[in-house]
């Protein structure tokens, strides 16, 4: 897609709070549970069977976690209260939790596993309520390497399935069945354009469900003896509440990865604000806080009823991208698509009688781009030396740890087996790093003061101390009081205009960046986005300054740049300051 001058995003034909026509919504919300409805169904099948689970439990995990998928679906778009984005996203079992969830079913049983999703969902919730809290931790490096390293730790996994074909099988059943769906995945994948790039998931695994059934792999009597509407055969297993050793040992690794999954909905619910409207926004991290909040609720359900946790769907990025109809609309159908085929049983029996080699090779596909998709975390906002060293080390730290390279005899038994899952292990290093870097960064000065404009004395007195530590001259000290100023009078104006301001904390920081300074305001919340507003003033030149934009044009003139992060319990204002000498030698 491109943007006009004005910044309005040219294709999209209705915006997240429009309304298109009820067939189209449908329409689209069908596409969607189409591509989406394999990877839904195959996650649970991919764990019960690999963990040895029984063929009743597997047809309850199955029906569990596409009617969850689809509730949770309409909360992402709905948004009831702070749960939910607001927006189209698609939720679906999560590859991430694959290589837990095994461990969990073979070393507990079902009722083992619907404990420890139940469980680990209450961090997910914790997370959400205070994600603000975690903007210095969980940054793109961690949450980059951390999905780089899922493809790791599944894989294992994955490629033992290549090898699940019936006794008696011609030896090239399986190989070409998984060669079919690469290869037409693949080349659809390379070449296509368009909407026909979207569908190579769903064509390769035809294809080669196709080969499949030529040498007799697909399980068509699966599909012939399954009812068309009704329950599964398999009921609900109940909860573990012994608490024994297998849930200690185990809960350390489904809380990471329970944040792991968040990170995944962060960045989708960050990816599809940027699709979803004409005109560019600054990102909303309330929508971001209530779509953690809803797969919160997707995590619980999904203990609850004890099967595979779900997360967002980045294809519903995709195809919003690609159709141009954001609207609300689009995600409540998909959901009831959802919930109507969980009680299809022939519908998912069409689903689960695919080939392990065909679900194999799907999957690995998936669990590649997943791993480019980690890189490019990374990468967002730069890699410098500090950066690159967190992640390489992480990353081979994890590698080490999934395949006890790493003294297995000192770790293997560490934490009841912890550090033998590979993601755990290299997210755990990744975050250690990354606060002993926050930890040891040049100490950031800080005031915090009443919200009020008769604490500006005290503001400027504070950034006149933190300039003459840094060896600024007067005029860098004027800059950073007038950025302060403008920052702090804007804010005062957006929270007077509130029905019921209440008496509020501002903290202000500074370090040192560079050549300039870094300014964070913490705030109380408000409505209005501080960057939506400096984008618009150039749009509104020749109009009359209302009272409160003089503030913010006085802003943009000495700042290089402002970032406001919105969150439910939060305003966070990052002004970047630099100081005359660096300006002039970017010239």
């Amino acid at each position: 897609m491109t943007s006009d001058d004005g910044g309005r995003t040219a294709g999209i034909r209705y915006e997240a709070d429009e309304r298109p026509p009820p067939a189209l919504a449908f329409g689209l919300g069908l596409q969607l549970a189409v591509l989406t409805l394999g990877g839904v169904v195959l996650t649970p099948a991919i764990v019960v069977r690999a963990a040895g689970g029984a063929e009743d439990f597997l047809t309850w995990a199955v029906f569990a976690a596409v009617a969850i998928s689809g509730a949770t679906t309409v909360l992402q778009a709905v948004r009831l209260g702070r749960i939910g984005a607001g927006y189209v996203l698609a939720m679906g079992t999560s590859g991430a939790f694959i290589a837990i969830c095994v461990a969990a079913l073979a070393k507990g049983g079902p009722a083992m596993l619907a404990t420890l999703v139940a469980v680990s969902a209450l961090f997910q919730f914790a997370l959400a309520a205070r994600l603000s809290l975690f903007r210095r931790v969980l940054t793109p490096s961690v949450a980059g390497t951390v999905i780089m390293l899922i493809p790791v730790t599944v894989m294992p996994i994955i490629f033992d399935m290549l090898k699940h074909v019936p006794d008696g099988s011609p030896s090239l059943a399986g190989p070409l069945s998984a060669l079919a769906t690469v290869v037409a995945i693949v080349g659809i994948a390379l070449k296509a354009r368009g909407a026909l790039r979207l569908w190579a998931p769903v064509i390769g695994v035809i294809a080669g469900s196709f080969v499949a059934g030529f040498y007799g792999l697909y399980d068509t009597g699966r599909v012939a003896e399954a009812a068309w509407i009704g329950l599964p055969g398999g009921a609900w297993p109940g909860l573990d509440l012994g608490f024994g050793t297998v849930f200690w040992a185990l809960l350390p690794g489904f809380v990471f990865v329970t944040l792991v999954g968040a990170i995944e909905t962060v960045g989708d619910a960050v990816a599809i604000q940027g699709v979803s409207w004409r005109r560019k926004r600054a990102v909303d991290f309330r929508a971001v806080q209530g779509a953690v909040a809803a797969d919160g609720v997707g995590n619980l359900l999904s203990g609850l009823a004890a099967t595979v946790p779900n997360t967002t769907y980045s294809t519903s990025v995709s195809v919003t991208e690609l159709t141009g109809v954001a609207s609300r609309r689009v995600g409540i159908a998909l959901g009831i698509v959802f919930v109507a085929v969980a009680f299809l049983p022939k519908a998912l029996a069409v689903v689960l009688a695919i080939p392990g080699p065909v679900a194999a090779a799907y999957v690995t596909v998936l669990l590649a781009l997943l791993f480019v998709l980690g890189m490019k975390i990374v990468i967002q906002d730069g890699v410098d030396y500090r950066k690159g060293l967190i992640v390489g080390v992480s990353f081979w730290a994890g590698v080490g740890f999934q395949n006890g390279l790493i003294y297995p005899e000192f770790f293997s038994d560490f934490a009841g087996g912890l550090l033998e899952n590979g993601m755990t292990a290299g997210g755990l290093v990744a975050i250690l790093m990354t606060l002993f870097v926050e930890l040891t960064a040049p100490r950031r000065r800080r005031v915090q003061v009443s919200f009020e404009i008769s604490e500006l004395p005290r503001i400027r007195e504070f950034l006149a101390r933190f300039a003459a530590r840094s060896g600024w001259d007067g005029a860098m000290t004027h800059r950073l009081e007038a950025a302060a100023e403008e920052t702090l009078l804007t804010l005062l104006r957006r929270d007077e205009e509130q029905e019921d301001p209440v008496r509020r904390r501002l903290l202000l920081t500074a370090h040192r960046e560079g050549g300039g300074a870094i300014l964070e305001f913490i705030a109380a919340p408000g409505e209005e986005n501080l960057q939506d507003r400096i984008a618009l003033l150039g749009e509104r030149a020749e109009e009359a300054p209302a009272e409160r934009e003089v503030s913010l044009r006085l802003l943009r003139h000495v700042a290089s740049s402002v970032h406001h992060q919105q969150y439910h319990d939060t305003d966070v204002v990052t002004v970047r300051v630099d100081s005359p000498a660096a300006d002039r030698a970017g010239r």
